[in-house]
């Protein structure tokens, strides 16, 4: 082999530094691998970087994305930390972390898709510096304003312009808007997560350490949400009044979930409780990351939440969610038939999406505490896992 004749594989796993396979040269012998499954095909780069729960929502995009293009290379970049969400996905090809390395890397390579997800000035400055073929979702103009890249992309742009039409018009969800913004076949595909071997022996371990029972139906707390939006989150003596309440059916058994900024929430709301009852409410570990936060979600039939990235989390895990909204859109959030959504549709002030509120948090305080008892009772009784247990 020389030079002039030298020919680079179209595969996926080659990488032109070292062979696949040792002592296989794929440049002389040809590819070694199946390479109508491990073909290039359509490149496609993603860009979603932040809200972990926005993230996490956008990868039912991918299903969607292999229909249409079946045989193809996705690459996903992200924010350091949401790359967790996206780990062992089989959709995915390549996870990059939004750094200055993976940024210089994706700027030298020529993309036939670029689906860009976010509207803000430094995910859309960067989707301008990428040579792609097709250019979808949101870009930036000469004057630093975000615009929509595409015709398709323009509800979903108007979305952030028109509170009208975000707050009391509009009846769609999420991730219809973002199918449609992408040019994709909406077919209602599922949050993509996938456990390791490992993390699913973490989790029957787990279990045996909780003694858990499969004849009671586990009921989740997810108990905080991220600090941009502190507001987001029931008092802590509303999740005391209810934990109280529902300990009370033997049925139930009750997990505290959440991240490491609710580790001492979790922690007031156990001391809260009577004396007699702490010891029957299990606080799972807050500070082991978001994969295994995950482990410790998936023993949750049912999880009560509000609209955070425990929520989607809950939604990925195929739970069943009861969840309440004050400052957020509750149309916007799909649930798969798979839960109840709480809101109070005649409050004038809500939603807002505003990170302080003037009105002392009405929507919180209105929150039908009965409504989740009822619900989360009647789940129990009916519980689809315990129906699948043969006595």
């Amino acid at each position: 082999m020389n030079f002039e004749n030298l020919v680079i594989p179209k595969c996926k796993k080659f990488s032109g530094y070292k062979p696949c396979f040792s002592y296989k040269n794929c440049l002389e012998n040809g590819c070694q691998e199946d390479i109508e499954q491990n073909r290039i095909g359509t490149k496609i780069l993603i860009i979603s970087l932040d809200a972990l729960g926005a993230v996490l929502s956008f990868t039912s995009i991918l299903p969607a994305i292999k229909r249409k293009f079946p045989i193809s290379t996705i690459n996903w970049i992200t924010m350091p930390g949401a790359d967790k969400i996206l780990f062992n996905n089989p959709f995915i090809d390549k996870i990059w972390i939004w750094n200055d390395e993976s940024r210089m890397i994706l700027r030298q390579m020529k993309f036939d898709y670029l689906f860009n997800a976010d509207k803000t000035n430094y995910a859309c400055a960067f989707a301008n510096e990428i040579n792609s073929s097709n250019k979808l979702g949101f870009l930036l103009n000469e004057d630093g304003k975000i615009i929509p890249a595409n015709k398709s992309a323009f509800y979903n742009y108007l979305m952030g312009n028109d509170d009208f039409l975000k707050f009391r018009k509009n009846q769609r969800t999420g991730i219809d808007i973002i199918h449609e913004t992408f040019e994709l076949e909406y077919q209602k595909d599922e949050y993509q997560f996938f456990f390791t071997d490992e993390e699913k022996k973490f989790i029957e371990s787990y279990k045996n350490e909780i003694r858990y029972d499969p004849s009671k139906t586990y009921v989740g707390f997810n108990t905080g949400c991220s600090n941009l939006f502190p507001n987001k989150k029931m008092t802590i003596e509303q999740h005391i009044y209810l934990i109280n309440k529902l300990i009370q059916n033997d049925s139930i058994r009750i997990l505290l979930l959440g991240g490491k900024e609710d580790t001492e929430r979790n922690e007031q709301i156990i001391q809260g409780l009577p004396s007699e009852i702490q010891n029957k409410v299990i606080s799972t570990p807050t500070t082991l990351g978001i994969r295994k936060g995950a482990c410790f979600m998936d023993l949750a039939d049912l999880v009560i939440s509000g609209d955070s990235f425990g929520m989607h989390l809950a939604i990925a895990l195929k739970k069943y969610v009861i969840v309440w909204f004050g400052l957020s859109c509750w149309t916007e959030i799909e649930l798969y038939g798979r839960g109840v959504k709480l809101y109070q549709e005649d409050l004038e002030c809500s939603p807002c999406w505003k990170k302080e509120c003037p009105y002392d948090l009405e929507c919180i305080k209105m929150i039908d505490l009965e409504k989740i008892i009822d619900e989360t009772l009647k789940f129990s009784m009916n519980n689809p896992r315990l129906a699948k247990i043969v006595v």
